[in-house]
């Protein structure tokens, strides 16, 4: 998921400097939200294999 937060921010500064300031902001809120997920999904993991065997 991180993968995809960094493809879509490069594809974002690329568009960016082209000139393309739609695509550059869809890419840029795509980026941000998988980015936004991938830290949420990796905090329950860390926190869920500190839990104590049952």
């Amino acid at each position: 998921m991180l993968r995809w937060a960094v493809i879509f921010l490069i594809v974002a500064i690329i568009a960016a400097v082209l000139g393309f300031a739609g695509i550059a902001g869809t890419a840029a809120w795509i980026a941000k939200v998988l980015f936004v997920i991938f830290i949420v999904l990796f905090l329950v993991s860390l926190l869920a294999g500190r839990r104590p065997p049952a």
